[in-house]
């Protein structure tokens, strides 16, 4: 390991701790990103996917690299700007991955590419009028199974027939966020393409499934002769519960038999290497009394691969997230990739990540008992990882709150985790980056919160800093170990980042997640003024100079925070929403059924009316930034930032909105480069503006 650094120590040493900068918001054009690291059946080599920004930072670029596992330099696979999804063949010499390349300078549909590693070019194996994603190979090496929204009119020439634009709604969920508007007429199937011995072009593809609805998780049996997957096969699901179910098909085609379900979705599927049974990940949505909860803990599942199994809950005693995730900004923006359960050769143990705490790690959980035993530990945060077929070794994504994300190679027999890459390691020892501390608070009624504390890199006991309280979306999700460009940003302009998890969020049990429904905004305002106070108790921060702000379920508790408080001098809420009706009736996901309020707006009027932040406009003092998505369709800004803007510009409060052309509600994670800083510039011009006492004039009335 201490060789495997070298290179990174000496870079140390060439800029030594008085020639290290503080990182800046334009950092962000040089970061590299790393997704879907697969590792090569025989665990010598890492193939990933490597994500830049573009020259003209309105665009993120891809391309496949390799390095071996024993260590050494990486090396680029693939020349293709858009190279994602590598997949490697049962014997180790093809890569099997996705490429989109331009017409008229316009990106066209995905498709799967071969790339023999014994020399050669790579050469498209689809050609799918609306593209090809997610392949996966059979164990035989013969055939790669594929998704794709195509039809077979689609393969038809239409010569000059135009088709109309027009579009007819009949569903209530009908656009997604980021994704536009959704086609009903498109689901998304599984397709069969044979692998010839030679490359010699692309192959006719077959359709394995067919009919309205759409399948995922595609997994082939380890004899190659049948393909599992997910699927939700109600028309309108949204008036139910979240459903789904896992069933099974021939690989050569014909019906398909359902093999298993829960009362809940499910997900990440994987089967045993006898092919006798099937682990899966899903969440049981109802419990207690509550027809639905708002926050459902994802659970691992194993059942008989027969039709009609009944699945166990392995992870019934463990009160933590499976397959669960912490919240940072600097997740790969394109080519993440999934991660489903890994068998153990015998089939004995599966292992899994979970979040546990703001930690997310792997885990072993026996296959018939439902003990779990720690695979890594440490406080980082596994992104994402593969395995080699017997299990034994591992390519672990790990980021930590001073390295963006790097590859790992786990060793199961030793239990040693050794880096495999460091992809920002010439940029980052130029960086004067420091850890956040964690702490735990009491809140109002006694219960433990969870938080994390990033200080500016020269910070000075006994100084009282700005502050600059940023509350986590979701609501359910979680802060943790992981790397956030925006809080170590903050922190090196001379302010104090809290960042914690106020009741709600995940990672820290079923109970304490699911608690806040049907109150919410609410008890968790009270956590996180919980957590200003104690900061200040510390006597790290100035009570005279607090600041607030968060995202999507953030940006609800911003709004509600300067509506409840006088306390903080500035705030800017981002992507938020303002009115409960609006929301229920414009968002993209439809809340028919009864998890976040017991009905709908004319039947449940005061609830809507009690938890919406616009109802206490009145008491708004703040100076107020929005930050909004034009294209945002998960929180549309006709029901957020647009109304606080409108009803505080009438009462003729301090108040700017700040909006980004195309942009959905991603914009602070995948969002185009140059938006993105822009955003984080804008939010700290607010802070030195009313915290710092800037002369600032951007935001004056023009």
């Amino acid at each position: 390991m201490k060789a495997r650094w070298a290179a990174v120590l000496l870079g140390m040493v060439v800029f030594g701790a008085d020639s290290k900068r503080a990182i800046t918001e334009k950092d962000l054009y040089a970061f590299h990103w790393v997704g879907s690291p697969q590792i090569s059946p025989d665990g010598a080599k890492v193939v990933y996917t490597l994500v830049k920004v573009a020259a003209n930072h309105d665009d993120y670029e891809t391309a496949l690299w390799i390095a071996p596992t024993s260590g050494g330099p990486s090396r680029q696979l693939t020349s293709g700007r858009r190279d994602s999804g590598a997949q490697w063949a049962p014997d180790g010499k093809t890569l099997a991955f996705l490429r989109a390349t331009e017409k008229d300078g316009k990106p066209q549909p995905p498709q799967v590419y071969l790339l023999p590693l014994e020399g050669g070019e790579a050469r498209a194996l689809t050609e799918m009028p609306k593209g090809a994603s997610n392949p996966v190979w059979s164990p035989d090496g013969h055939s790669i199974a594929f998704s794709s929204i195509t039809l077979p009119k689609d393969f038809e020439k239409k010569g000059d027939a135009v088709e109309s634009d027009v579009r007819v709604i009949t569903r209530a969920q009908y656009r997604e966020n980021g994704e536009g508007y959704v086609d009903p007429d498109r689901p998304t199937h599984i397709w069969v393409v044979d692998v010839p011995r030679v490359a010699a072009g692309p192959q006719k593809s077959r359709a394995l499934t067919t009919g309205e609805f759409s399948e995922s998780d595609t997994t082939w049996s380890p004899d190659g002769g049948k393909i599992y997957f997910t699927s939700d096969r109600q028309k309108e699901p949204y008036y139910e519960p979240p459903q789904g179910a896992i069933y099974v098909v021939n690989a050569t085609g014909g019906a398909m038999r359902k093999v298993t379900a829960i009362d809940g979705p499910v997900y990440q599927i994987s089967v045993s290497p006898n092919g006798r049974r099937l682990a899966f990940v899903g969440e049981i949505v109802s419990g207690g009394g509550v027809v639905q909860r708002s926050y459902s803990e994802p659970d691992l599942f194993v059942a008989e691969t027969a039709p009609g199994s009944t699945p166990k809950n392995l992870t019934v005693q463990y009160d933590f997230d499976i397959a669960g995730s912490v919240q940072g900004d600097q997740a790969p923006p394109r080519g993440g990739g999934v991660s489903p359960p890994v068998w153990s050769a015998d089939g004995r143990n599966i292992v899994v990540k979970t979040s546990e705490q703001g930690r997310v790690n792997l885990e072993s959980v026996d296959s018939e008992t439902g003990k779990v035993e720690a695979v890594t530990k440490g406080d980082h945060t596994v992104i994402s990882y593969s395995a080699t077929p017997d299990g034994s070794k591992m390519a672990v994504l790990l980021s930590t709150p001073t390295n963006l994300g790097d590859v790992f190679l786990v060793n199961r027999a030793s239990g040693k985790m050794e880096p495999v890459t460091h992809v920002n390691g010439e940029l980052f020892t130029r960086l004067s980056l420091t850890e956040p501390e964690t702490i735990w608070y009491k809140s109002f009624d006694g219960r433990r919160i969870q938080a994390w504390v990033q200080r500016p890199p020269d910070f000075q006991a006994g100084k009282k800093y700005p502050l600059i309280l940023d509350i986590h979306g979701g609501p359910h999700s979680a802060y943790g170990y992981v790397f956030d460009h925006e809080f170590q940003w903050m922190a090196a302009k001379g302010y104090v980042v809290l960042y914690p998890n106020p009741r709600g969020s995940t990672s820290y049990g079923q109970e304490f997640g699911n608690i806040i429904q049907y109150h919410y905004p609410g008890d968790d305002f009270k956590d996180l003024m919980a957590g200003v106070d104690e900061l200040i108790a510390r006597g790290w921060v100035d009570p005279e100079k607090l600041g607030v702000t968060g995202g999507s379920g953030g940006g609800v508790l911003t709004n509600w925070t300067v509506g409840h408080t006088d306390r903080f001098k500035a705030a800017v809420s981002q992507r938020s929403i303002a009115d409960w009706t609006g929301f229920w009736y414009t968002a993209d996901f439809s809340q028919f059924t009864p998890f976040w309020f017991r009905g709908a707006p004319w039947q449940q009027e005061a609830d809507f009316k009690e938890r919406s932040p616009i109802t206490y406009m009145e008491r708004v003092h703040t100076p107020l930034m929005l930050i909004e998505g034009e294209a945002d369709f998960r929180t549309p800004p006709a029901d957020g930032g647009e109304q606080m803007f409108r009803a505080l510009k009438y009462l003729k409060r301090p108040v700017v909105m700040v909006r980004f052309p195309g942009e959905s509600h991603e914009l602070s994670r995948s969002g185009k480069p140059s938006h993105r800083v822009e955003r984080l510039q804008h939010i700290v011009a607010w802070f030195d503006k009313y915290l710092m006492g800037q002369d600032i004039h951007t935001y004056d009335l023009k």
